[in-house]
């Protein structure tokens, strides 16, 4: 049908368009889920900001390089993480664990 999309279609025009959205749905990874799940979700989010090569482009990063880092098996560096989320207009932060 024409003028429709797939849900992940639509799910990654929200992050493009709703920064708290992505800021969510990663904060909800890095709560449940491992490192390749966190992965997984950086790449989904690349998608949203017109790929992995345009984010590595923006990012000052190889494309290649970022390719690798985002792969199931990859290891991002601080420095690769933050200009990725820089890119995508999000940042990491750090908040005390709540108390019970």
């Amino acid at each position: 049908m024409k003028g429709t999309r797939s849900h992940e279609e639509a799910t990654v025009a929200g992050f493009r368009r709703n920064p708290q959205i992505a800021a969510e749905y990663l904060n909800a990874v890095l709560e449940d889920g491992d490192q390749e799940e966190l992965l997984t979700a950086l790449r989904r989010m690349a998608e949203a900001f017109g790929g992995v090569v345009q984010v590595a482009k923006a990012a000052e990063l190889n494309a290649n390089t970022l390719y690798r880092t985002l792969s199931h098996r990859g290891n991002p560096e601080l420095k690769s993480l933050l200009a990725v989320l820089k890119v995508m207009g999000l940042r990491i932060a750090v908040q005390p664990l709540a108390q019970e």
